[in-house]
């Protein structure tokens, strides 16, 4: 049973997305954890989904509202370029009220809602060929965009301070990382859908990030545990008829907890093989 689907042709187009989501999601996805910008990936999935609920109150495809919807949040969270609590708060404040336009919106909508309750639980299996060269156009987009602000986006990330005394635009970077995160979030949650997006975009980064402190080599472990996650949960699904996301999530948080209990056993191991300098003491 198991080689008879893989040789279906969905199967083989829900490989493809996946690959592609995860390469995108694994490699922002250490940008958005080193600025602490967690919560944010959060807010901008959830009001994708109320974009796609008005997308379908308007009668139009509720896809293109969730890109309209995270580009919008993302541009707002951009130029408003908080930190600390006050982000915080001025996010939750925001979802906060988009939800609640997104339940009015599905209720004024008087049709079948299926395919924007498909966003809250992801449809990989349901993705087509032109769904997957969307795809891979977003995708290109977003990693062409990561590239060429590669540097300034890490100096600023790993210290924003510094960054800004040496002349680095910090709004228009702020804004830059919000619009691609945007991106990568309405691209994600075709795959895991609205409630797990943040499996592919955080959980990854954050493994990386505890198995090495250079930011090329995390960018790598980044990608790798997000596509070993995204393949496996698919190729696990055929096996077993449960939810794809669920597969994927539970790798992804498996990778997760090893390197937390690597990162701890390498940091105890050097806490005991260090000892403090000696002390000589003149004796009169």
């Amino acid at each position: 049973m198991f080689g008879q689907l893989l040789a279906q042709h969905f199967v083989h187009t829900a490989l493809w997305a996946g690959a592609v989501v995860a390469v995108v999601s694994g490699a922002i996805g250490v940008f958005v954890v080193t600025r602490g910008m967690s919560f944010a990936v959060h807010a901008i999935s959830e009001l994708g989904f109320t974009g796609a609920a008005g997308a379908l109150a308007l009668g139009l495809d509720p896809v293109l509202g969730m890109f309209g919807g995270s580009l919008l949040v993302g541009l707002v969270l951009g130029f408003l370029s908080l930190r600390g609590r006050e982000r915080d708060s001025a996010i939750g404040s925001v979802l906060a009220f988009g939800l609640g336009v997104g339940v009015l919106l599905l209720s004024l909508y008087h049709g079948y809602a299926t395919e924007a309750t498909n966003l809250l639980f992801g449809s990989i299996s349901g993705v087509s060929d032109t769904q997957l060269r969307n795809l891979v156009i977003v995708g290109a987009v977003v990693l062409v965009g990561l590239a060429l602000l590669y540097r300034p986006l890490l100096f600023s990330s790993v210290d924003p301070e510094i960054a800004a005394a040496r002349g680095v635009p910090l709004r228009a970077l702020s804004v830059a990382i919000f619009l691609l995160l945007a991106l990568t979030t309405a691209e994600a949650i075709q795959v895991v859908g609205v409630l797990l997006v943040l499996t592919l975009v955080i959980t990854p980064a954050a493994a990386a990030q505890r198995l090495t402190g250079r930011p090329a080599l995390a960018l790598v472990l980044s990608i790798a545990i997000a596509l070993v996650s995204t393949e496996g949960g698919i190729l696990l699904s055929l096996e077993k008829s449960w939810p794809t996301s669920f597969f994927i999530s539970a790798i992804s948080f498996a990778t997760y907890l090893a390197a937390r209990i690597f990162a701890w056993s390498r940091g105890r191991q050097n806490r005991l093989s260090w000892s403090p300098p000696r002390r000589l003491w003149a004796v009169r």
